[in-house]
């Protein structure tokens, strides 16, 4: 606003004062004939250009910065849906059109939507991020001040894209923490981890995902946030995105030592149900450090079974 407002201003005065200093004076009068100034041309290019690039560089170190959630941050998930949002806190905590963080702390939305493109926009945060279905996107942000603000979706979702709001509500770290633990309603104190592993079980993935490695596909023990290396040779990393589609579209990548045998789970489970079983194979831990790879697959005794990909 400042660099905006000095260059306004230059140009205001230079117009009115060219205008008044090199006007005509009488009908016949020519203008004269005045050659190109080098010192001024390079001048006029060089200032702005210098401008331009710290301004840029400023921008593109916040915009990093805005990007990338601190390593600490706490994760809440976040479900829009046509037209309210689903807000599930890993210690259990359910929400509808509300969202409860702690004051103080960095706190990272992980989201998803169950039908069309929505928007999880809260202005007095300054953060904005599509939620778009298929796929996780995230966004996070600190609050610095207690109390109670507005929540938006502003991207048009449908008929009642309007009433699709809610309120965030920043507490300090202990009232937060009270609010945590108290009623449920009715919800049970199931974390999201413990209703993912009621899930796996009750999908059976445990039969061919065994902790040991000696199923038919590999271990999810430590698979979170390591390297995994593909039957194609190559390798990807097993972050949020990677497990979705290999529970959602088990043939896309092939675990390297398995064959894609795994079902697809798409249209079985909802966005909450991939959330917890998401909170379960994070709960497995994350792989030792220098680690790059999970466990490898274990030969069976006899007869040999063939694997299936990575869930």
């Amino acid at each position: 606003m400042g660099v905006s407002l000095f260059f306004g201003l230059i140009i205001c005065i230079g117009l009115i004062w060219f205008a008044l200093q090199y006007r005509r004076r009488s009908p016949d009068e020519v203008g004269a004939d005045i050659e190109g100034n080098m010192k001024l041309e390079v001048t006029w290019m060089v200032i702005p250009f210098i401008l331009t690039i710290v301004m840029f560089a400023w921008g593109a170190s916040l915009f990093v910065e805005e990007r990338t959630p601190p390593l600490q941050s706490q994760e809440i998930y976040v479900v829009g849906k046509q037209w309210m949002w689903k807000v599930q806190h890993p210690e259990g905590r359910k929400e509808i059109n509300e969202l409860h963080v702690p004051m103080g702390r960095p706190v990272k939305l992980v989201m998803a939507s169950e039908d069309v493109i929505h928007d999880f926009f809260v202005p007095a945060f300054r953060v904005k991020e599509d939620v778009v279905p298929g796929k996780y996107t995230t966004l996070w942000f600190e609050a610095t001040k207690t109390g109670k603000y507005h929540l938006f979706c502003s991207q048009y979702c449908g008929t009642n894209h309007a009433l699709m709001g809610g309120w965030i509500y920043v507490l300090q770290p202990a009232d937060y923490e009270t609010w945590l633990a108290g009623d449920n309603s009715g919800q049970g104190t199931m974390t999201l981890a413990d209703s993912g592993e009621k899930l796996f079980t009750q999908l059976a993935c445990q039969t061919c995902h065994r902790q040991d490695g000696r199923g038919r596909g590999p271990s999810l023990v430590g698979v979170y946030g390591s390297t995994v290396k593909l039957s194609t040779g190559q390798t990807v990393a097993a972050d949020d995105a990677y497990i979705r589609e290999s529970i959602l579209q088990p043939s896309a990548k092939i675990v390297e030592g398995y064959q894609p045998l795994m079902p697809t789970f798409q249209g079985l489970i909802t966005e909450d149900q991939l959330i917890q079983l998401m909170a379960y194979v994070k709960s497995l831990g994350a792989p030792a450090s220098g680690a790059g790879t999970p466990v490898p697959p274990v030969p069976h005794a006899a007869p040999p079974a063939k694997g299936s990909q990575n869930e």
